[in-house]
């Protein structure tokens, strides 16, 4: 059983209540419950399960016992800046079914990948497309909700924040992917990513990596400064939450104890 830090590290502290595990992990639902950690609904990351009603009741059967979430959106082929306009269309389309999908299971915060490939759209083209694409799907997102960019293959933070300034809705926000952000495509240093970011960070993703490929390994493995980059967002944007999105978890969790973010092992 994982509990808050102690008083040496009141500022930590507010990790623990902001912390989620992601169903990438496939005991994810019953650690957050055991730990009192909230969710990161992963099994919506495959378009179609949107109209699977199988994976709506397992999803809903995860949620038990569990009392905070995030609700990731799918990702693969969807792209707010293509440019075929039919493709937005698609995008358009499983973005509306994900949020109708979130506020069905009663979540209000919902990840999206911004969709910019290098070597595929000019940085401008990104910005210019997304902002026009996220300025009309806003128009029927109900006030109560959060979505937020998350970098993927962003070399560095200037084109996220350029959209989220562009659109200028307190709906939109960001989310910091640390992994993402140590990864060949990044040309920014992770920590280098929080103070940008921070005015509209509402989210961050905790994996690690090698500093090429996107392995989403596990806390205090790889070469990402992680208490550096945690310690930073406690900083700079105390409203913004974490998940660990990891295909296990508990090596992380133990990590964030003997960093003396939380207390307890397993």
């Amino acid at each position: 059983m994982f509990n808050k830090g102690g008083n040496a590290h009141m500022r930590r502290e507010a990790l623990w209540d902001r912390l989620y595990l992601s169903g990438i992990d496939s005991r994810a639902a019953e650690l957050a419950r055991e730990n009192g950690l909230g969710l990161e609904i992963a099994a919506f990351c495959y378009a179609p399960n949107l109209e699977d009603r199988t994976v709506v009741d397992a999803v809903r059967r995860d949620m038990a016992g569990v009392e905070r979430f995030w609700f990731h959106a799918p990702f693969a082929e969807l792209a707010p800046c293509a440019i075929d306009p039919l493709v937005r269309d698609v995008a358009f389309r499983r973005f509306r079914q994900t949020v109708q999908a979130a506020r069905q299971l009663n979540i209000r915060r919902v990840v999206f990948h911004g969709g910019f490939i290098p070597h595929v759209y000019y940085p401008e083209w990104y910005v210019e497309q997304s902002v026009q694409f996220w300025q009309t799907f806003l128009h029927d997102v109900p006030p109560d909700m959060l979505l937020v960019l998350e970098n993927v293959m962003e070399p560095s933070p200037d084109t996220l924040v350029s959209i989220v300034q562009q659109v200028n809705d307190p709906r939109l926000g960001l989310c910091l992917d640390v992994g993402h952000a140590n990864t060949c495509v990044s040309t920014t240093p992770p920590a280098a990513w929080v103070a940008p970011m921070a005015p509209s960070l509402r989210h961050v993703h905790l994996h690690s990596n090698e500093g090429d490929t996107d392995l989403h390994g596990a806390l205090g493995t790889g070469t990402v400064p992680m208490g550096d980059v945690i310690d930073a967002v406690l900083r700079a944007a105390p409203q913004a939450s974490f998940t660990i999105e990891n295909q296990n978890a508990l090596p992380s969790l133990q990590w964030l104890a003997r960093q003396g973010y939380i207390e307890g092992a397993l």
